[in-house]
């Protein structure tokens, strides 16, 4: 079981390190507003995780698999991107400091971002299909438990990798000036309309 377990963590570590959506708002959050914000992207997206983990375990998969729900995600995933990008955008080109009377964006709305990010049918994919295919002999009778091992040994990997890079987000910050922090942004906000590109094309070819 402990094997288990240890595997299960090198494996949400290896899921967590490849750079998407998510790991781009994390890193845009964190150097932005701070360690709190860029982790509550990660416990957003992280959310996401567990639901359809939850989802594999019940056995309630097939409805997220259909055409036109996936469909409806590309489209909605695509469009929440190219806004948080322009928004990224334009902000870079705004005064960094808060002016006064300005309401702080509050680390739920950051949680929300994370959230919403996740929500794509190539992330439901990979944990229905990929991950679902690894956890297939774990689901039955008393195997179960071992499921529900390996599902936490994943998320704890993922929350070990989030952790991780957000300390050293948080570092770098501190080395920052307000200049690479503009140049930062728009990067960031042009990667998240990429993938927002890219989820425009994945509807296009599953018309």
């Amino acid at each position: 079981m402990e094997l288990l377990w240890l595997s299960s963590i090198i494996l949400g570590l290896s899921v967590a390190i490849p750079v998407g959506p998510i790991t781009v708002e994390m890193i845009r959050q964190g150097l932005k507003r701070g360690f709190l914000h860029g982790w509550s992207v990660g416990l957003g997206g992280m959310t996401v995780d567990v639901l359809l983990m939850a989802l594999l375990y019940f056995g309630a998969s097939a409805f997220m698999m259909t055409p036109v729900v996936q469909q409806a995600m590309w489209i909605v995933g695509a469009a929440f991107l190219f806004y948080v990008g322009i928004v990224s955008i334009k902000e870079a080109s705004a005064n960094h400091a808060v002016e006064e009377g300005a309401v702080p964006e509050t680390w739920l709305s950051s949680y929300a971002n994370g959230f919403m990010v996740a929500v794509s049918p190539g992330n439901i994919v990979f944990w229905l299909s990929v991950f679902g295919t690894l956890l297939a002999d774990k689901l039955e009778g008393p195997e179960k438990n071992r499921f529900l091992v390996m599902a936490a040994g994943v998320i704890c990997g993922i929350l070990i990798h989030d952790i991780v890079l957000m300390l050293l987000v948080t570092y770098m910050r501190k080395l920052m000036n307000g200049r690479w922090m503009k140049r930062i942004s728009v990067c960031a906000g042009l990667a998240l309309i990429y993938f927002g590109g890219m989820f425009v094309w994945r509807f296009v070819q599953s018309l």
